[in-house]
């Protein structure tokens, strides 16, 4: 389905899994996809959601409220628990370095203390983003296009209505309905 996708929509995508990194979260969802989508304010698709006010830090400010930050250390300190004093004294009973990821090839570690470096670089898809993907190849075909583009993209997280990226939009207070028919008039 991939070699569908506008260059555009691959980096759409790509920049999904990037959000979902930065903003320390599991899977990427229809909120990360939204989001990515708002990075490329060039693109039609985007520049109508950015023309009835919903830009990106907007976006992100709204999905942080929904799903939280995603940072373990945050929560674990709202209950008492220092992770850098954890780290401190594991490291000074164990070594420097204890609670990171091995170098190589090696088993990966899992949980809070892992290093950057040992994450995967691809997030995996929650089954949302996964039905927000097939749909957008759906909008595609319907609209008789020979191609996946962003427009195609924000259509699916509109059929697909229940995740988080169409949530933002309608707690923004714009209707999925009109965002629809500007978006298609936008695709042609």
């Amino acid at each position: 389905m991939f070699e569908r996708f506008t260059e555009s929509a691959r980096q759409v995508v790509l920049l999904a899994q990037g959000e979902t990194r930065e903003l320390r979260h599991a899977v990427v969802g229809t909120e990360h996809l939204l989001l990515a989508i708002l990075a490329q304010p060039d693109d039609p698709a985007a520049g109508v959601l950015i023309g009835m006010g919903l830009d990106r830090e907007t976006a992100r400010r709204a999905v942080v409220r929904l799903v939280g930050p995603g940072d373990d250390a945050e929560a674990l300190a709202s209950i008492g628990v220092d992770l850098d004093a954890v780290r401190a004294a594991v490291e000074s009973e164990f070594g420097e370095g204890a609670l990171d990821a091995p170098a190589g090839d090696g088993p990966r570690r899992r949980g809070w203390f892992r290093a950057a470096e040992s994450r995967p670089a691809r997030a995996r898809f929650s089954a949302r983003a996964r039905k927000v993907l097939e749909l957008s190849l759906r909008e595609s075909l319907r609209l008789k296009s020979g191609q996946i583009a962003v427009g195609h993209l924000l259509l699916g997280v509109l059929r697909e209505g229940e995740g988080f990226g169409a949530r933002v939009i309608v707690d923004h207070g714009l209707d999925p309905r009109a965002v629809r028919r500007a978006v298609e008039a936008e695709l042609g």
